[in-house]
């Protein structure tokens, strides 16, 4: 999309009742392979262009997207706008600004052969693993977005995101019962990633985790310590609080943490970040998707919160600056504040200690989906990989563990934090889309938390 094209929609606007506004032009390549075992399951590739307006008047947003990027269709679909009182003035556009810079291996370059032998190595790797090893699953998935940002404050940026994640998962069977893992490695880079790691070991940490899950023990029930361990376990934080630090929960009075910077709301092992300028990390951008920098965000600090994570709208109604944190799927959606690569920093208590000072507990290694309410922090998870904690030491693996609470409270039951921080990689899903993501963190132990199971 031209400059002039934009500074005509901006213009519009401001002339017809709207006091801010903004252009989101995008233009994406992705593509997608599945493979189940030797059998190719999909092969897909595409492209996608478009752009989204969205126009203030004071606290009233208004938002309008199309894939037509035409100018008559685009000045159609201003004009189902019905506008707002008086008449606006615009910043002139700043010279453009490229957020990213440096060159990549990009995806256009590598074949479609060269990204199934990937997915065939990773393959081989698991099934070859162990012979509890039924079959192994394999998807690919790459993006290259080019965005364009520009808005009546004169702002006019250019981000390009290069991504892509190979999400592997191991089918293990043995005496009738059938268990699965995954992994799923993935970064902001280009082809070169899977040049840096060792994919193989991926498939073999998926293959020998479904393993271990079979003939587990039912998870026992009740209040208990509970240790959750280093890199995606990270998902409980982003899941149990970090909703409830976005604006887009804030401003609408539906967090536990509306009001209280400033204030002792976890322990003080407990320092939780939210950064978008992580170079290379899964959750990472050049600018956020209203145009703003990214940047660490420190949300809680040695248990005091210290700040939200703001977009432009929602920090409007707060009265508050925005920190990079608004972020968006596509140019269909209007962007709100989202998580980027949050992740609990590392402590100094040694993970053997705080394994040792459990007589009876259980080990999350890893969770799944679950579902929290921002406005009480109550939350419920399901873990997909759990072990039992006797006397000290990991011991057997149990399933049906489900982990209840609330955010507020089991930060502050936080009572040690280690020292071996990893991240992980997923998507979050809420208002603004499906958003790639990063959650991490050292080991952590929670004094006491309710633990839901099947004893039977």
């Amino acid at each position: 999309m031209n400059q002039s094209l934009i500074e005509k929609i901006l213009d519009y606007a401001v002339s017809h009742g709207g006091d801010f506004a903004e252009v989101f032009y995008e233009d994406t390549e992705r593509s997608d392979m599945l493979l189940l075992g030797d059998k190719m399951l999909n092969c897909s590739s595409g492209r996608e262009r478009g752009v989204g307006i969205r126009i203030f008047s004071g606290l009233q947003c208004t938002y309008l997207h199309t894939s037509d990027c035409s100018e008559s269709e685009i000045f159609h679909l201003l004009s189902s706008w019905n506008g707002g009182k008086g008449v606006f003035y615009r910043e002139a556009l700043s010279p453009l600004c490229k957020a990213v810079k440096e060159e990549k291996n990009f995806f256009r370059k590598a074949c479609v052969e060269q990204k199934l032998e990937i997915m065939r190595r990773a393959i081989r790797a698991g099934k070859e693993s162990d012979s509890t090893i039924t079959q192994m699953r394999a998807k690919y998935i790459d993006m290259d977005q080019w965005v364009t940002i520009a808005n009546t404050e004169g702002r006019f940026v250019e981000d390009r995101r290069v991504k892509t994640r190979l999400h592997l998962t191991a089918y293990a069977e043995a005496d009738g019962e059938s268990q699965t893992s995954y992994v799923g490695p993935g970064a902001m880079k280009g082809f070169e990633f899977y040049e840096e790691i060792d994919v193989e070991a991926y498939a073999r940490k998926a293959a020998m985790s479904a393993k271990a899950l079979l003939h587990a023990k039912p998870c026992p029930t009740g209040r208990m310590p509970v240790v959750i361990g280093n890199g995606f376990g990270g998902l409980f934080f982003h899941e149990a609080c970090g909703h409830s630090l976005e604006a887009s929960s804030v401003a609408r009075n539906a967090s536990e943490f509306c009001g209280r910077i400033g204030e002792k709301v976890a322990s003080e092992k407990v320092t939780l970040i939210d950064d978008g300028s992580m170079a290379g990390h899964w959750g990472s951008l050049g600018v956020d998707d209203e145009g703003e920098a990214v940047r660490k965000n420190v949300l809680i600090e040695n248990g005091i919160l210290k700040g939200y994570m703001t977009d432009r709208l929602n920090g409007k109604r707060m009265q508050m600056e925005p920190t990079g944190s608004a972020r968006r799927e596509s140019y269909r959606f209007a962007p709100t504040s989202r998580m980027t690569n949050t992740y609990i920093a590392p402590g100094e208590d040694p993970v053997e200690k705080i394994i040792a000072g459990i007589d009876h507990g259980i080990y999350v290694k890893s969770i799944n989906a679950g579902s929290v309410l921002p406005s009480t922090g109550e939350f419920n998870f399901n873990t997909s990989e759990t072990f039992l904690i006797e006397h000290g030491e990991i011991t057997v693996p149990v399933h049906s563990a489900t982990l209840i609470g609330t955010g507020g409270d089991i930060l502050k039951k936080v009572d040690m934090v280690g020292n071996d921080y990893e991240i992980g990689q997923g998507f979050c899903y809420a208002a603004s889309g499906a958003l790639y993501i990063s959650a991490g963190q050292p080991t952590v132990r929670v004094s006491e938390m309710t633990v839901g199971g099947d004893e039977s």
